[in-house]
């Protein structure tokens, strides 16, 4: 069975189409408009081996901000769909994953509750491109938080470059995120005392 969410979302500000299939082969397709976050979906991509289509047209013309949220929302939604009923998955997992000096830990709960607790060294450069507001990571991982329901842990115990200290943010998440989606053979029906995810 194929685990692949489909999201469109149109508001007066952003049009956004989010395709994403969990169990591809890293093949990214993406387009928003703000290259270093094209970049960071790249990442999520190919490391957590999902086929990801994107195409965002936002209102560039006042900021990236809209463009960077929406665009997280629709790939939480495309993500939380994909997922089915979560039956047979691993449910959680963690990764933690270098870039030169920077370092990132990213723990993860396919929950159904979303919860983010988020942490980067303080005193980063405002700004990563020409448009990449570094103080946007820890909302687009609120956004995708919202709308994928997981629980999401990340940190930063250190790191100097800002490009660096928000990249292995994104890969880590990419590798954990895989690894809690995966089918896992000795588990029958939803990794839940609950019996619902």
């Amino acid at each position: 069975m194929s685990r692949i969410g489909r999201v469109e979302r149109a508001t007066k500000e952003t049009k956004v189409l989010v395709e994403i299939d969990l169990d591809g082969t890293g093949v990214a397709d993406v387009s928003t408009g703000v290259g270093f976050f094209d970049h960071m979906l790249d990442q999520l991509a190919k490391h957590g081996l999902f086929d990801l289509t994107v195409r965002t047209e936002g209102d560039l013309h006042i900021d990236s901000h809209h463009t960077m949220e929406d665009t997280a929302l629709a790939l939480g939604a495309a993500f939380r769909e994909a997922l089915g009923d979560k039956a047979g998955i691993r449910r959680f997992a963690d990764a933690k994953v270098p870039l030169d000096e920077a370092l990132a830990e990213v723990t993860v709960d396919v929950s159904g509750r979303p919860y983010l607790v988020h942490g980067e060294p303080e005193g980063m450069a405002p700004l990563i491109g020409r448009d990449y507001d570094t103080t946007m990571t820890r909302h687009i991982l609120e956004s995708f938080v919202a709308q994928a329901r997981v629980a999401l842990h990340v940190r930063v115990p250190y790191g100097r470059n800002a490009h660096h200290i928000v990249e292995c943010q994104f890969k880590a998440l990419a590798r954990a995120l895989r690894f809690a989606t995966e089918k896992d053979p000795r588990v029958t029906g939803i990794p839940s005392t609950k019996g619902a995810l």
